[in-house]
């Protein structure tokens, strides 16, 4: 995990400098943002292992910084944040947040947070790079050597955990997976319980596929999961 370097975007600066120093203390390379505005310049010219992000920011929140993030980078984002609502952690997710924590944390748990995130980012990039050619389902391509997805040859922005589950269904096209299914292969863990995080990550992958092309592209199976439904 050694020299990995992290943004931490945080107005309170007591927050930011703990962060920082306890990060620095096991192999990070911290930098800090104090607002949304200096935190969007950065985020532009600079490359992030993984970013830590504050919610309620001044002059551009958290959410609008996740959005144009997303435009451009799949580097993964951890919200930390005092905002606790249930409808706000989903929407965070469906913009492309990669996990959330709710103030006040643990440090310890924002570790292994992290290192989860990152040991993810590093699976998918591992499997993007195995030398398999593109994938297909009519106009939608997906290329696993370069982690891009289009349909039409239109670019289609996914998060990470998005494309591996678009991969999932386009190299198994006749197969219906269950929700444990798919979070055992994607976020690579036992599926205990329903959380809801693999509704809010299926829901906005069927959702960007629908918006550039105006078809579903996964259908549900009702009381068993999802496949990918063909052209």
């Amino acid at each position: 995990m050694s020299g990995k370097r992290v943004l931490i975007v945080e107005d309170h600066k007591d927050i930011s400098d703990m962060l920082g120093s306890f990060l620095g203390q096991n192999g990070y390379c911290p930098e800090a943002a104090y607002d949304g505005r200096k935190a969007s310049q950065l985020l532009a010219v600079e490359e992030y292992s993984i970013v830590l992000m504050d919610l309620m920011l001044p002059f551009k929140d958290g959410e609008t910084l996740i959005k144009e993030l997303r435009t451009h980078s799949r580097t993964p984002v951890i919200c930390l944040s005092a905002k606790s609502e249930r409808e706000t952690r989903l929407d965070v997710l469906r913009m492309g947040a990669d996990d959330y924590l709710c103030k006040p944390f643990d440090l310890d748990e924002v570790l292994v947070r992290m290192d989860v995130v990152l040991r993810r980012t590093e699976q998918g990039k591992e499997q993007g790079a195995a030398g398999v050619k593109a994938l297909s389902c009519g106009k939608l391509m997906l290329y696993p050597e370069e982690n891009r997805v289009t349909w039409d040859g239109q670019e289609i922005s996914l998060t990470l955990k998005e494309l591996l589950l678009l991969r999932l269904f386009l190299e198994n096209p006749k197969k219906t997976f269950t929700k444990a299914n798919l979070y055992e292969s994607v976020w690579q863990d036992e599926y205990i319980y329903e959380d809801n995080t693999i509704n809010v990550h299926m829901s906005n992958l069927r959702s960007k596929l629908k918006k550039i092309s105006g078809r579903d592209y996964i259908e549900t199976v009702w009381g068993i999961g999802y496949r990918l439904k063909e052209e």
